[in-house]
């Protein structure tokens, strides 16, 4: 079934600012608040938020095979759950909807008035009710760089790091939408030179540029995906910020990994954005080698080209962007992430989520963590304002962005940005 809503000259009878991340050929879902205090699912066209349930309700979807209540729930794992074909149809149907050449709804005032929306005037909700979380590690100059950091800078990358696509499981109770803020967390830190641990407000509070993919129902418990299949269950893509408390984790990573440096928060970009709305901006990824086992082994065009962009924002200050990189530098696909992740049989259901790890670049400033960006605090970060980081203040709000461009369209995903607060006091 071809993707007609990824047609480049397409225009929408929308207004679409120049540069928006959501031009007609974006189409992205995700989850709103009215000003009625109505839940819905819906799109997003320009500075417009579209209501399908209202467009359900309607019958705007006449002929495509949908529950009733589909568009009228409060996560978008049922929708999600329909499967490639359903994602395509209804993506495709919205936009011949709001294409300019289509006077259907254009024309009617009364269904225009109960379905588009200023996004100014909606509240945007998680997106999926997220069952289980599995963070990745799979950006090799990441890791090489932490390794470096740790350990032997002569062998910074552990044996098993170039044959399998590290991960761990996170936890889903903490992942919260753009404009949720996050407090420092508390902890057990070991302080430099002492041999007992103390319990108090982590120090390190970094950020981790991230993007994370979002599946739909997968396997059965037991049964594995072949990496040539892995996409098809993949429904799209978000910006991911995973809060990480370093000296926390210091602390507690060995032996069995990140634990409560990692759970307290991540924060994700409200709108997911399809994998058929990505689909012009394919690209290689690096060269592996060695060459992974076969059932990791796939040729084609399996990264995506999406610039990233991480900036601090001082409280009542200037952001300050403190780096810029891509999606295409990570060095494990997200095909080959699922797939390893289903090789044991692992069940993966509607809405579950996948973070890539942290996306470093190849240059100094596009590093993913302030860990990297500052070499363990040891080069600091100058501000707008003068004031230097090493980390993050209370009080700073980390904000990303993501977008692909190329010569006929840009297609974004918004920002995923998030304030962190002082420790949680008991009142």
């Amino acid at each position: 079934m071809p993707i007609t809503a990824n047609n480049p000259h397409r225009k929408s009878w929308l207004e679409v600012p120049e540069n928006s991340d959501f031009p007609i050929q974006n189409i992205p879902f995700g989850v709103f608040l009215t000003k009625d205090d109505v839940i819905t699912i819906g799109t997003r066209i320009g500075d417009n938020a579209i209501d399908l349930g209202a467009l359900q309700q309607l019958n705007y979807f006449e002929g495509i095979d949908l529950t009733d209540d589909m568009f009228m729930q409060d996560t978008l794992n049922d929708f999600i759950s329909d499967g490639k074909k359903t994602w395509r149809l209804v993506r495709n149907r919205i936009a011949d909807l709001f294409d300019a050449e289509n006077a259907e709804l254009r024309d009617n005032a009364e269904h225009r008035d109960v379905i588009v929306f200023n996004i100014e005037d909606v509240e945007m909700q998680l997106p999926v009710l997220i069952g289980d979380y599995t963070d990745f590690y799979s950006s090799k100059e990441h890791a090489t760089n932490v390794g470096k950091m740790f350990r032997d800078p002569e062998n910074a990358l552990l044996p098993n790091w170039l044959h399998i696509p590290v991960g761990y499981h996170g936890r889903s109770s903490s992942i919260v939408p753009s404009g949720i803020p996050v407090h420092r967390p508390m902890g057990q830190t070991l302080p430099n030179g002492e041999t007992t641990p103390v319990f108090g407000p982590s120090r390190l509070i970094d950020f981790e540029l991230e993007t994370a993919f979002i599946t739909t129902d997968a396997n059965i418990m037991g049964e594995n995906i072949p990496v040539h299949e892995a996409e098809d269950y993949i429904f799209g893509m978000v910006l991911l910020n995973d809060w990480s408390a370093r000296d926390i984790q210091k602390w507690e990573y060995v032996p069995l990994g990140p634990f409560l440096a990692k759970n307290f928060a991540s924060s994700i970009s409200p709108w997911i954005v399809t994998m058929d709305a990505l689909e012009p901006f394919r690209t290689k990824g690096p060269k592996q080698d060695p060459t992974p086992l076969p059932y990791l082994q796939q040729k084609g065009k399996h990264a995506f080209d999406i610039n990233l962009e991480v900036s601090i924002e001082p409280e009542n200050g200037e952001e300050t962007v403190v780096s810029r990189s891509n999606f295409k530098y990570m060095y494990w696909s997200m095909s080959q992430q699922l797939a390893h992740h289903t090789s044991n049989g692992c069940r993966v259901n509607s809405g579950d989520m996948m973070g890539s790890g942290t996306i470093s670049g190849p240059t100094e400033d596009s590093f993913g963590s302030m860990l990297e960006l500052t070499w363990g605090g040891k080069n600091p970060i100058k501000m707008k304002d003068g004031t230097e980081r090493k980390f993050i203040n209370d009080g700073d709000s980390v904000r990303m962005r993501g977008y692909c461009i190329n010569s006929d369209v840009r297609i974004g995903f918004g920002e995923v940005c998030s304030k962190l607060l002082p420790p949680f006091t008991r009142k």
